[in-house]
């Protein structure tokens, strides 16, 4: 019986990407079967501008996750700081469930938040700035009215401002501020968080209110290897993909 719970997140996987991409068909196709759950915490693609984007290696990725849920593995996807125009008809093809931003689920008897992590990190202000427009339904709608081609070009034109954006921006105001976890972790009435897109992993003990608190940061995957979260029963692992 499947047993294990995996989370994964920011693979950024693209048609300039061929490696990541390979290593992440072959793990769909193997260690995620033995899951019983798959949690994937945002930016998968990345970029992806609309779910009638099906140019390389989106198909392909459809195909696998849809085979992947019929084998009776649940899939669930957080949407990205890249990915958030991820919808209803990318779900329905692949057969995956679309979360919220933020999520508490029960992980094995523990209230866990899940989050893609951009929220967190409250001091990089022209970014939440920006996330604050781009999630806005007329923004959105103007964006997915234009053309695929259009859209394409816009695509890589904002994950070259991205990458400026980053070489200017000292790292720690890109990370996620402490006291803003905290005050989530508390308003969600919970003690362990799960996130992604910092590509920083690590796991974090610290305190809340003088009570026992984590923060599990979820590794970027690269070229040379990936890696997932892996819990199973009250026990976690790191594993190398």
């Amino acid at each position: 019986m499947k047993q294990d719970i995996l989370f994964i997140s920011d693979l950024h996987l693209s048609l300039d990407k061929p490696a990541i991409t390979r290593r992440f068909l072959a793990f769909l196709q193997g260690r995620a079967r033995q899951a019983k759950a798959l949690y994937i915490l945002g930016d998968l693609f990345d970029a992806w501008v609309g779910d009638d984007d099906y140019t390389p290696p989106n198909k392909r990725i459809r195909t696998a996750l849809r085979q992947l849920t019929q084998t009776g593995t649940q899939v669930f996807l957080q949407q990205g700081n890249r990915d958030f125009l991820l919808g209803g008809r990318f779900c329905q093809e692949t057969g995956i469930s679309l979360l919220a931003d933020e999520v508490v689920i029960d992980l094995f008897g523990t209230p866990t938040l899940l989050m893609h992590g951009d929220l967190l990190c409250t001091d990089d202000l022209p970014y939440q700035a920006f996330r604050v427009k781009a999630h806005t339904q007329e923004w959105q709608q103007n964006i997915l009215s234009k053309p695929l081609l259009v859209r394409l070009l816009a695509a890589r034109w904002y994950r070259l401002r991205s990458f400026f954006h980053k070489r200017k921006t000292q790292q720690d105001i890109m990370d996620a501020n402490p006291d803003t976890v905290r005050r989530t972790l508390q308003r969600h009435g919970v003690a362990r968080l799960i996130h992604g897109h910092t590509h920083r992993p690590a796991v974090h003990d610290f305190d809340i209110d003088g009570q026992p608190a984590q923060r599990f940061v979820l590794a970027a995957w690269h070229t040379q290897a990936g890696e997932a979260l892996c819990w199973s029963g009250g026990n976690y692992k790191i594993e190398i993909i």
